[in-house]
């Protein structure tokens, strides 16, 4: 059971708690308990009706019951009486196989039971914008390399500082933040570690971000491609393998060129192997595809990958690797559901290891510039439904993932998309309406 819910509440002035879980597109949702009640929620759960949520489950389902994992606890910085926490599905006393933080601790427990302890850290961009969603929120913030733009950082200082000032004091280790490549655009980073303990922390970090945007009469978000000439928000991924006392990077190999042991190309080939699969969970809805596949911007570049390669230090490919006994999957975007990405990136690295998979040809050219001379490499998909027809095909990836989980994804993202597609647009009548 681990700690006691009420007993934390008693030393912390909690009143309330919020039970917590993230559906299948990514949406956060949750009860907000009083501490009084807390015993019994920490014993039987929250209640919740799966069919109202992002979840493949029709109104006849059972209750859904939302069971707060004590471990992830987090009091609100910006509101003290009220604690976060992150909840594991059950229906019918069994964990829900396609509720994705049971998904991601099932894979967990795969990479344990080999003694592999995968540790990652991500990148978190986001816009800060008008509340109407409309433009971003500084007016001023319009140079046309506004990259670390010193000026229009400090102008979001109360924002930026206010969100780090949370970090520190939550021990997360957060180590710097910047103006990021695109007017209004922020990115925020923190310490890496297990892979169960960053998606919590990536998940209750976007609820942070919009509050505290929100407080400040501004708008938060982690969309892919807010607008059509700027850089869109990515979630890059850092990835390395440890032993179980944390002190052994299984990725290292001090007499690689690289820097990589041989199970760290193993795990990377995996990634590689199952990359065009893996945009379906990485690059989860419509918009995401104007970001990976993008004209250049206004900054000059997407700063986004196409197609399937991996380089050293050299940020114009998917993966890259920035140092020894690591490397970065750059294919994610801001929508990409916390604790998805990080269960796909352990699945298809433990496949990789599994089939003993290498990850091809290393290429140094600038992708931006030269692309177009590479002609084996794989091209990402071009928009949602080829991703979603690649996972589908991937028997081995959807295996991993649970096929429950992969059924359900599925169909809920093809509906997705056939809304998508049946959505009349403007360009259609510009382009149509003469003919």
């Amino acid at each position: 059971m681990g700690q006691d819910l009420a007993q934390f509440a008693k030393e912390h002035g909690v009143r309330y708690f919020m039970i917590s879980y993230t559906d299948l597109f990514g949406a956060q949702r949750a009860k907000l308990v009083p501490a009084a009640a807390i015993s019994d929620m920490q014993r039987d759960g929250a209640g919740f009706a799966g069919f109202a949520t992002w979840l493949d489950m029709t109104p006849a389902h059972p209750d859904l019951f939302g069971m707060p994992d004590a471990e992830s606890i987090v009091q609100l910085p910006w509101k003290k009486d009220v604690a976060w926490v992150a909840a594991d599905c059950v229906m019918e006393d069994k964990h829900v196989p396609q509720a994705p933080r049971v998904v991601l601790k099932n894979l967990v427990k795969q990479a344990e039971d080999l003694g592999l302890y995968v540790k990652t850290g991500v990148e978190c961009e986001f816009f800060l914008i008008s509340p109407d969603g409309t433009a971003i929120s500084d007016c001023n913030d319009n140079a046309a390399k506004p990259c670390y733009d010193q000026q229009a950082l400090m102008r979001r200082y109360d924002v930026i500082a206010e969100i780090c000032d949370y970090m520190l004091d939550l021990g997360w280790g957060p180590y710097q933040n910047d103006h990021e490549d695109a007017n209004g655009q922020f990115e925020m980073n923190w310490n890496f570690d297990d892979a169960l303990l960053t998606a919590d922390r990536h998940s209750f970090f976007k609820f942070m971000a919009r509050s505290i945007a929100e407080k400040h009469g501004l708008r938060a978000t982690f969309m892919p491609k807010p607008f059509p000439t700027l850089t869109g928000n990515g979630c890059h991924a850092h990835i390395s393998v440890w032993d179980k006392d944390g002190k052994t990077n299984a990725f290292f190999d001090p007499t690689d060129e690289m820097g990589l042991s041989q199970q760290g190309y193993y795990f990377l080939g995996g990634i590689m192997k199952h990359a065009e699969a893996l945009a379906a969970i990485t690059n989860p809805t419509v918009n995401s595809y104007k970001r990976i596949n993008a004209p250049r911007t206004t900054s000059g570049a997407t700063w986004s990958p196409n197609s399937v390669t991996w380089t050293g230090n050299n940020r114009t490919h998917m993966v890259r690797v920035p140092g020894k006994g690591r490397f970065e999957l750059r294919l994610p975007d801001g929508a990409v559901n916390p604790y998805l990405l990080q269960a796909v990136i352990i699945a298809a690295g433990l496949d990789g290891i599994r089939s003993k998979s290498l990850p091809g040809k290393r290429l140094d050219i600038d992708m931006y510039q030269h692309g177009h001379t590479v002609k084996d490499a794989p091209r990402l998909p071009l928009n949602l439904l080829d991703a979603i027809r690649a996972f589908d095909k991937d028997a081995a990836l959807k295996g991993a993932l649970g096929e429950d989980f992969s059924a359900a994804y599925i169909k809920l993202k093809t509906d997705n998309w056939n809304a998508y597609a049946s959505h009349f647009t403007e360009w259609e009548r510009e382009m149509t309406l003469d003919c």
